[in-house]
């Protein structure tokens, strides 16, 4: 990309269409269907563990259809992996609604998550290969905000249609409306590519451009992906870059970790400390809020000083939110610590938001980033849907304290290995 384009790029206007309208509507009708999950399962007899795996069916879907997305989209393309994933997921939809069991429901359910996937390895894919490096971290920054708005959102929406209908279902015909209109956004949405070649035509001579750019006379407009000289496959790209998925990309999933702990750990520390459920959930929103309010401040930040600028003191501030519940649950005015802490935790989430995706762009290969953006998903989804599981043993073994302690010390570890391997695999350009 030029200097010209870049000093005038703007990912809001040029990809709005393309991926921030669609990944808004996809994580509104998301959010509203997974508050009520559990609340579906029991009414089907599943006991409260099972109702509980089947909420957790959608994050093993996520991590069993990471990898098979990489393959498609560097087959097919992003913007026709879009569509697809948006219209087959109709398909678990429908399980949802004639699901007379609970084997039916979590089947279902295991499909929203295995198509979610194909759905966000198309997005990253999309933006990696065509944001460039100087606005790369604030245009991914901008898709975790819209993921973070419709999730924020989503349960508003479950509460008015439960209000109005009285019947769970509804959610789930609204999550089947914003699938469609997801695929409609994607499909006949203004392409984003013309409105770059406008652009280009508008800031200099199209001789310069074809002169500096050969490859340009033959393009055909076509926005799908992003030319491809070579497929090695999946999992020979995983092979060929096994060192920096082992080093930077658990790295990256134990930031994964950390970021999950916050939903695990502080309804149970509400909890466990007496406070009545209201009052839970306004410290859960407090910080909500304090962490959307932050995440296009976190792509500013990557893109001005670095990646690291964002996630150390982002780490740094959940490991000392997470390390200063540890050592106040017994004492004086422990709702107000435990408020606090919240805000804390929030605000160090907030600031970590896009570094996952920034970071796999940044290190993904040029020609065809797919595969191996389906490899770095799953280890940091993995990382991400094992924490509630470890810190129910960790509680039940020991103590929520020792849990929380433990989540402080795997922040401050993280701190330490992305100061380490951030510059050996992704110094800044």
């Amino acid at each position: 990309m030029s200097s010209s384009q870049t000093a005038s790029f703007d990912p809001i206007r040029r990809y709005g269409f393309m991926v921030y309208g669609p990944t808004a509507l996809y994580s509104l009708g998301q959010g509203a269907i997974l508050p009520l999950l559990p609340a579906l399962a029991t009414d089907l007899g599943a006991s409260l563990p099972a109702a509980a795996l089947i909420s957790a069916a959608i994050v093993i879907g996520q991590l069993a259809g990471n990898i098979p997305a990489g393959w498609l989209v560097s087959r097919l393309g992003e913007r026709r992996t879009m569509i697809i994933a948006a219209l087959a997921s109709l398909i678990g939809i429908a399980g949802m609604l004639v699901a007379t069991n609970i084997a039916v429901l979590g089947l279902s359910v295991l499909l929203e998550g295995f198509f979610a996937a194909s759905f966000a390895v198309a997005r990253h894919t999309f933006m990696t290969t065509r944001v460039p490096y100087t606005h790369r971290a604030r245009a991914l920054a901008l898709v975790g905000g819209s993921f973070r708005l419709g999730g924020f959102t989503g349960p508003f929406v479950a509460a008015g249609l439960l209000a109005l209908f009285g019947d769970e279902h509804a959610s789930v015909w609204f999550f089947a409306a914003c699938l469609v209109g997801v695929a409609a956004l994607v499909a006949f949405g203004p392409d984003p590519e013309e409105k770059a070649r406008i652009a280009d035509r508008m800031a200099e001579p199209r001789v310069a451009e074809e002169a500096a750019d050969p490859v340009a006379e033959e393009d055909t407009g076509e926005p799908v992906s992003a030319p491809v000289t070579e497929r090695i496959g999946v999992f020979r790209t995983m092979h060929r870059h096994r060192a920096l998925l082992a080093r930077l990309g658990t790295t990256a999933a134990s930031l994964a970790a950390v970021r999950s702990a916050r939903q695990a750990v502080l309804p149970l520390w509400g909890v466990s400390i007496g406070l009545d459920s209201q009052t839970i959930a306004l410290v859960v929103g407090v910080a909500g809020a304090a962490e959307f309010s932050l995440f296009y401040a976190s792509g500013q930040i990557m893109d001005r000083h670095g990646r690291l600028w964002a996630v150390i003191p982002a780490l740094l501030l959940m490991g000392a939110g997470f390390g200063g519940l540890a050592f106040t649950h017994d004492v004086d005015h422990t709702a107000l610590w435990f408020g606090a802490l919240a805000v804390v935790i929030g605000v160090g989430n907030g600031l970590s938001s896009g570094i996952l995706m920034t970071l796999a762009a940044d290190v993904a290969p040029p020609k065809d980033p797919a595969p191996f953006l389906g490899a770095w998903r799953t280890l940091t989804d993995g990382g991400a849907a094992l924490t509630p599981l470890l810190v129910s043993g960790i509680t039940a073994a020991a103590s929520l304290p020792v849990a929380c302690g433990l989540v402080g010390v795997v922040a401050l570890a993280g701190a330490g290995a992305f100061l380490r391997y951030v510059p050996r695999y992704a110094p800044r350009r």
